[in-house]
């Protein structure tokens, strides 16, 4: 049963009602706040603390038969603390105005005139299973928190340092933790990128992002080729890979000596490559997401990388971002700010991207959202 302090809020119009459930409840060891109105509910949720359960009526003076006025005031209830239990008083032959209570969002309803007994049981039940709900979300928020903090420190803490090649990255799990991933490598003169999307969000794309990571590293030693290093990724996750997932991925090796990118895209977002002079190709080159097909084949290309050109990789909650009227940013967009920002860095390229995407969707993100901008330097003046 519930603990004894438990507080209770009850609303009810009728001082009689209010009475009777005023000495039920504080005999029972109960905290009772009582409340003759829809709206003092609502201020005393937002100024007296927290509640284990709300016991209303569903009738009140303004509406005494239909019970409309108690019904609007469940989803107001539920927008304000989703895991408080409610309890809904009804009169006799109004099974269907309870019914429709508890499609709203109320645990339980009470007949008036109530048995003592009955109502006792009631609100035993709701207060400790709502009380183990909310544990149950204290453990969930927590453990999210927690796996946020570690997927966090799985991307690179420092970028390395490649002499004509400058880099800038920004990371925004949608929901705390995410299936998004990429990594940043250096190995001479070569740049190393990886970014990635596994499908779904969560728990479970964080944990098959976190096993991607340490795959790509291993796999891309000694300047791997980018089609071998996809292909290895794919025998390796076909083999452990849940039913139904798959995961789209690109690698590339910028090439400072050589001026040059080598790039095998695995059906991941084209990495857009924007000219200095204000042309734009697609990294679109390679073969199909990872995952799926053990014995898939992928190819790769390479393009020049000259001074002061402008590459873009990027995830799909870049592109797909949409502003209040539902329109999408977009590739072309993308590429667009990319080549008309005067940045002096990748840094500030970055966040000057960040900043009109963010203008266009009001600073929502639905989707995970990753960035990375490589940019090779002009020769000092």
């Amino acid at each position: 049963m519930a603990f004894a302090s438990a507080r209770i809020l009850v609303a009810d119009d009728q001082p009689d009602v209010l009475d009777a459930l005023r000495w039920l409840l504080t005999g029972e060891g109960y905290d009772a706040e009582l409340v003759d109105s829809t709206d003092a509910v609502i201020v005393r949720l937002g100024t007296g603390g927290t509640f284990d359960l709300v016991l209303m009526d569903l009738n009140y003076s303004r509406d005494t038969t239909s019970g409309r006025e108690g019904l609007a005031l469940i989803p107001r209830i539920r927008t304000h603390d989703p895991a408080l239990p409610i309890v809904v008083m009804t009169g006799w032959g109004s099974i269907d105005t309870a019914v429709e209570a508890m499609r709203l969002g109320a645990k339980s309803f009470v007949q008036k005139p109530w048995d003592d007994a009955a109502l006792r049981e009631i609100l035993g039940r709701e207060i400790d299973e709502g009380r183990a709900a909310r544990r149950r979300d204290h453990k969930r928020d927590r453990e999210q928190e927690e796996a946020r903090l570690i997927q966090r420190a799985l991307l690179p803490t420092s970028l390395p340092q490649i002499p004509g090649i400058d880099v800038a990255t920004a990371w925004q799990p949608a929901d705390g933790v995410g299936g998004d991933c990429y990594d940043v490598m250096g190995s001479g003169t070569l740049l190393g990128i990886a970014i990635a999307d596994v499908a779904g969000k969560g728990l479970p794309a964080a944990l098959l992002m976190s096993n991607l990571q340490a795959a790509v590293r291993a796999f891309a030693q000694n300047a791997a080729e980018p089609a071998s290093l996809c292909g290895n990724l794919n025998r390796l996750l076909c083999r452990h890979m849940v039913s139904g997932r798959f995961v789209t991925f690109c690698f590339a090796w910028c090439d400072a000596e050589r001026h040059t990118i080598q790039y095998a895209n695995a059906g991941h977002n084209p990495p857009l490559l924007v000219r200095a002079n204000g042309s734009v190709e697609r990294l679109g080159d390679g073969g199909t997401v990872l995952g799926v097909f053990a014995d898939a084949a992928y190819q790769q290309s390479s393009l020049a990388l000259n001074p002061g050109d402008r590459l873009l990789f990027y995830t799909d909650g870049i592109t797909e971002a949409r502003n209040p009227a539902g329109e999408e940013f977009g590739e072309e967009r993308l590429a667009q700010v990319a080549s008309e920002l005067d940045a002096p860095s990748a840094e500030a390229l970055k966040d000057g991207i960040l900043q009109v995407l963010a203008a266009f969707t009001g600073g929502t993100f639905d989707d995970d959202a990753t960035l990375i901008v490589v940019e090779a330097r002009r020769p000092a003046a």
